[in-house]
């Protein structure tokens, strides 16, 4: 009877699949409980958690410092190679960076004991300027350059509680995942708000902006020094990974990441500021109208901002205590977006010749159709985000249908602005085809030829400054090469610089080349170096080719050198590449020349 039960079991195991061990062992126990009573009962083993067993010293993590050595003239010159105007801005903001940074760095050092110093500010900025100025786009390049996680919030998606748009405590979260994760680098993080404006009570009905004051409480913490859990309590994820977590090892781990080295910068275009100014410096007899003028006449005002009239503006005098930085942003106007345009290391026009790049076609732009294009962004007043519309207007039918043709070259001047369908036909119609054709690769020539001057001349109007930025004696020559690997790349001018230093590099490479080969030492003079550096970059001529060339042209006369006169060391110039045999020769008349004389002597 017994062993047909096991069978029994046996087959209802195959047909409904392995139970679960909760299912074998309630069977097991019931199977007991028949057989033997309630004498025998099964015990399942016992999982302890492990804090039950001996205590282990954790190791904690090392903390992590940052590694900045800017100063801010250094990054005050970074920004100038991409944002037009705004040097009083550009200048305060680089300034308080580099302090902040500059003294968390000097802080962490053993050395010094000032770490608990009470009373210390942090330098949190307020940024006030109409929108389209640069305001967010300086703070990403800040951070790029320096290397700190970046986290950007809008104002007016926050709430006090965080169930509704988006938790105050959120961007701290974000520098966690800017930072991968790293808790120690997401601490010495860069939080920017964007429309801190939008947050400000309103002045004319009382009681009525409650959620907008409690935003402002709620940063009042986070901006100055607190600590912020990296679990979030409204969300459901993450409370099953911690409860997971607790399961696995029965420790409940809080992470959370403080705010004391992190810097706070806000801004907002504060629209209706300058006239709170105009009233308060009226009543001071200052000298400022009431009416406003021009948008001069508005930064001037701004300038004069006061925590007061920040106050009156509808923010908690707590909240613009912790922002004791104020920088003031210009109006840009139409001269400004057409430097942007010009500006080597631009963005906008980088993009676009990205964008035609996609589709192999390489296109270059004439100044006139750029003033025309500022002209359009400015009639749009805003800013210089009104470029890149104006711009995609402009060029989106050439972007495309060019792509479905052959064309690979793509002059765009005024016409295609004034009559872009007319042109365009022109240019696909087989009649007038070879004729336009021919007539845009002679203006393409040109505006390349206009690209290449005007490099040559940003260059060597910032020689100075670029020669000790990239560690390059930028020789004409090396001016010559800048602007042609400009031209035919796609990258900004100090990413150019930075790609053709290597090659001086390569150089000395080819002077020990040639030296472990053939046991001659050749030095290559500064107009050598440049040529050698135009056959590589600018012809794209290999660097073991130009090896064989030189040990072609070279080896055997200096060889015949060394071994009549015993000289081993030759300065090699450009005419010499240019004309080997002739150097050669010459070389050999006036050494052998020497030679004899000394033994005469």
């Amino acid at each position: 009877m017994e062993e047909k039960n096991i069978k029994k079991e046996k087959k209802k195991i195959m047909n409904e699949g392995i139970p679960d061990p909760k299912q074998i062992e309630k069977e097991i126990g019931e199977f007991l409980a028949k057989k033997f009573g309630g004498t025998v009962k099964v015990v399942s083993p016992v999982m302890l958690p492990k804090e039950m067993e001996p205590d282990k010293p954790e190791k904690k993590p090392a903390q992590k410092s940052i590694d900045f050595n800017l100063t801010p003239e250094e990054l005050i010159f970074y920004l100038d190679q991409y944002i037009v105007k705004q040097d009083e801005a550009k200048a305060v903001i680089a300034t308080k960076i580099c302090t902040h940074f500059n003294r968390i760095k000097r802080l962490s050092d053993a050395s010094v004991e000032m770490d608990d110093m009470v009373g210390g500010i942090k330098n949190n900025v307020l940024m006030i300027g109409p929108t389209g100025v640069g305001k967010t786009y300086m703070l990403k390049l800040i951070a790029k350059k320096i290397g700190v996680p970046f986290a950007k919030g809008d104002a007016t998606k926050f709430s006090e509680t965080g169930y509704v748009g988006g938790d105050v405590e959120d961007l701290i979260r974000d520098l966690v995942r800017d930072a991968d994760d790293d808790i120690g680098i997401a601490q010495y993080g860069i939080v920017y708000i964007d429309e801190i404006d939008k947050i400000a009570s309103s002045r004319n009905l009382a009681g009525s902006d409650i959620s907008r004051t409690g935003v402002q409480r709620a940063l009042l913490k986070p901006m100055e020094d607190t600590d912020v859990e990296l679990k979030v309590q409204h969300d459901p994820i993450s409370m099953i990974q911690e409860i997971e977590k607790y399961r696995k090892t029965g420790k409940r781990e809080k992470k959370t990441v403080n705010t004391k080295n992190i810097l706070f910068i806000m801004s907002g275009a504060f629209s209706e500021l300058s006239e709170i100014i105009t009233r308060r410096m009226t009543k001071q007899n200052i000298g400022f109208g009431a009416q406003l003028k021009n948008a001069e006449e508005d930064t001037a005002k701004l300038k004069n901002v006061k925590s007061e009239d920040l106050i009156e503006f509808g923010f908690e005098s707590e909240f613009i205590g912790r922002l004791p930085v104020i920088a003031v942003f210009e109006r840009l106007a139409k001269d400004d977006l057409y430097e942007i345009l010009k500006n080597p290391s631009n963005p906008i026009m980088l993009g676009k010749r990205l964008d035609f790049s996609a589709y192999g076609i390489d296109i270059k732009f004439e100044d006139d159709l750029l003033e025309a294009l500022a002209c359009r962004a400015f009639e749009e007043n805003t800013g210089a985000r009104g470029l890149v519309s104006a711009i995609e207007k402009a060029l989106l039918l050439f972007e495309t249908r060019l792509p479905s043709t052959d064309l690979k070259i793509f002059p765009a001047t005024t016409s295609v602005l004034d009559s872009p369908e007319a042109y365009m036909e022109k240019l696909l119609s087989p009649s007038g085809r070879n004729k336009a054709e021919s007539n845009q690769e002679s203006v393409y020539k040109q505006l390349v030829v206009n690209e290449k001057e005007f490099i040559k001349n940003y260059l060597v109007s910032r020689k100075q400054i670029f020669s000790k930025k990239y560690n390059i004696a930028l020789t004409p020559s090396q001016i010559n090469i800048a602007a042609e690997y400009y031209s035919r790349k796609i990258m900004d001018i100090g990413t150019v610089l930075k790609k053709i230093k290597p090659y001086y590099d390569e150089v000395k490479k080819i002077e020990l080349f040639f030296f472990n080969m053939h046991d001659v030492n050749i030095i290559f003079e500064d107009d050598a170096v440049d040529y050698i550096l135009e056959q590589i970059i600018v012809y794209s001529m290999k660097q073991e080719d130009f090896c064989k060339e030189l040990t072609q042209n070279f080896e055997h006369g200096l060889k015949l050198i060394r071994e009549k006169t015993g000289k081993n060391r030759f300065f090699i110039t450009k005419k010499a590449l240019d004309d080997p045999d002739n150097y050669i020769q010459t070389l050999i008349k006036q050494e052998l020349s020497r030679h004899d004389l000394s033994a005469i002597d």
